[in-house]
């Protein structure tokens, strides 16, 4: 009798990764699994090939809208007009237009829209809810505070307000902290908590603005809608050094933040010390915020949209920085254009984000409602 026998099939151990396919390419739905492994030393740096790919489209998509952005105006240059002056080929009126008078706001747009891009993503990654936004929770009203006090009270320079912006901000990121804290700090009571400190800051802001001078009041209540216009070199490159050291630190700062996205007690039995590690997480997400809200005023509602739509984006179980960056800049850059050019006159950047905000706030309480039914 003749006996056959059935080759054994390779049994794969779970979680290994599976073979390509004899053409080369993935099996679908690995993808987004897919990683691209960069080593240098003992550093090793992990990113999934989609959010690379996400972020390479949002960056040419910003590259294209910063391209618009120094192109369209009341003198309207061509885009080999703008590149000549942005190489240096350009001179005279044309490169002063470009280099000296649009191309800050452009870059301060993306740099600013950065900041609040990762700063939101930390509030929501910590405290585990879509709805955690600095200007939700007190932090962006504290800055404007002392802004507002410098402004008003101080008359100060710019290196004052950035500092008394920076001085609010903490201040108050430090008492939203201490009231919510009761044998460590759930995301909820701190959310409540920081509702409570952003009404009442709200509601400071307002009587600072009614007892002040005229000139000095409408001034304030115009910075107080967040506008790039007049944004500098010297802005730019201030708030940029800032900005560049804090997102440093909110890199080296991911790691723990990944683990705590799971929980406390998780990430406590993976070695992290939860406390220090959500403080320093806190500053630092504040910092971001003070150090915008010094250079443009309050510019609202980036910090909440950018980390939803860049995890949906990237489709990550979680939320990361770097689409939430690179959505908060493009989001930012677009929202100034569109205040500058959709009605008669310009508009400050804050009233655009505002009612794009609002109008994300409502759709997201929508569907949170609709899914809990």
């Amino acid at each position: 009798m003749n006996t056959h026998t059935r080759p054994v099939r390779p049994v794969r151990a779970e979680g290994a990764e599976r073979p390509a396919k004899p053409n080369g390419r993935l099996p679908r739905g690995d993808f987004g699994r897919r990683a691209l492994v960069l080593r240098r030393g003992r550093c090793t740096v992990r990113l999934p090939w989609r959010s690379v790919v996400v972020c390479t489209a949002l960056g040419v998509a910003g590259a294209g809208t910063a391209l618009l952005a120094l192109m369209t105006g009341s003198y309207a240059l061509s885009p080999v007009q703008v590149l000549s002056a942005l190489t240096g080929q350009e001179t005279g009126f044309v490169q002063e237009l470009v280099v000296d008078w649009r191309l800050p706001r452009v870059a301060a747009a993306l740099v600013f829209g950065a900041a609040l891009g990762v700063s939101g993503a930390v509030f929501q990654s910590l405290l585990r809810n879509p709805l955690a936004d600095p200007g939700i929770i007190g932090f962006t009203q504290g800055s404007y505070t002392g802004a507002l006090i410098v402004i008003l009270v101080v008359n100060g320079t710019y290196a004052q307000l950035a500092g008394g912006a920076l001085l609010g901000g903490m201040a108050t990121a430090v008492a939203v902290y201490a009231l919510a804290h009761r044998r460590g700090v759930k995301g909820f009571r701190l959310i409540v908590v920081g509702i409570g400190v952003s009404a009442m800051l709200d509601s400071l802001n307002t009587w600072l603005i009614l007892k002040a001078d005229l000139d000095q009041a409408m001034g304030a209540a115009a910075w107080g809608a967040g506008s790039l216009n007049g944004v500098s070199w010297n802005q730019v490159a201030v708030g940029g050094a800032c900005i560049a050291v804090l997102l440093l630190l909110a890199a080296l700062l991911s790691r723990p933040l990944r683990q705590m996205q799971l929980g406390d007690d998780v990430a406590a039995s993976h070695g992290v010390r939860v406390s220090p590690a959500r403080l320093g997480l806190i500053l630092v997400a504040v910092a971001l915020t003070a150090t915008v809200t010094a250079a443009s005023g309050p510019i609202l509602f980036v910090s909440l949209v950018a980390p939803q739509i860049g995890r949906r984006l990237a489709r990550t179980a979680g939320i990361t920085l770097t689409p939430a960056a690179f959505v908060g800049a493009l989001l930012c850059l677009a929202s100034d254009y569109l205040a500058q050019h959709i009605g008669p006159t310009p508009l400050p950047v804050g009233i655009v984000t505002l009612v794009l905000g609002g109008g994300y706030l409502g759709h997201l309480l929508f569907t949170e409602a609709r899914r809990r039914l």
